[in-house]
């Protein structure tokens, strides 16, 4: 887990901790919404959150995730802008989070040249993650989708049952509850996943 020791070096690290406020929220809350103005940035300590993008039908896809030791380069770009927010953050899981003033994030950039490095590369994750999703959009089979969504979310856990509803795995991959349940019933037959009441377990 990342922590108040460890996250950057120890220059870095005060002037973040100082400037910063660390909050615990449970899985559920909403830390930033569509349309919403930035005025923190948050840096994940424990736990996870999940970005969605939602269309104007309330129709809503799974961007990416973020765990310990990330944060949110499309919040940190629409609040240095002063943008409203183009995407939703759910905690998906109990997390601690560090929420930075958006003002400072912006200073450090010319003063920090770790806190560059760090923004930069969540760029580029975040850039890899979002040609993932349109790779999977556009090539991918429901089945092959829905597969690794399980399997990230196993990783996100670190456990293989998982307490999920076939509405939730829809609403992320932005597909009907209807074709979940189809596909999720062909993956038992074919033995790759075992079905029970709003848990699914990989094998």
């Amino acid at each position: 887990m990342i922590t108040k020791e460890n996250i950057f070096n120890s220059l870095l690290n005060k002037e973040v901790f100082a400037s910063g406020m660390v909050k615990t929220f449970p899985a559920g809350t909403v830390i930033l919404d569509l349309h919403s103005y930035i005025r923190s940035i948050p840096i994940v300590l424990s736990g996870s959150l999940k970005v969605t993008k939602t269309d104007e039908e309330q129709r809503e896809i799974l961007l990416y995730y973020i765990k310990p030791g990330e944060s949110c380069i499309m919040s940190f770009l629409a609040g240095i802008h002063n943008d409203k927010s183009k995407i939703k953050a759910v905690v998906e899981e109990d997390a601690e989070v560090l929420l930075i003033p958006v003002n400072k994030a912006s200073d450090w950039i010319k003063e920090f040249p770790e806190w560059t490095d760090f923004i930069f590369s969540l760029y580029q994750k975040r850039f890899e993650d979002l040609l993932e999703v349109v790779n999977a959009i556009a090539f991918q089979k429901a089945d092959t989708r829905l597969l690794h969504l399980l399997k990230e979310k196993s990783d996100l856990y670190h456990k293989k049952e998982l307490s999920v509803t076939h509405q939730q795995l829809a609403d992320e991959l932005g597909i009907t509850r209807e074709a979940v349940s189809r596909v999720l019933k062909q993956m038992e037959n074919d033995g790759l996943i075992s079905l029970s009441r709003n848990k699914i377990s990989l094998m």
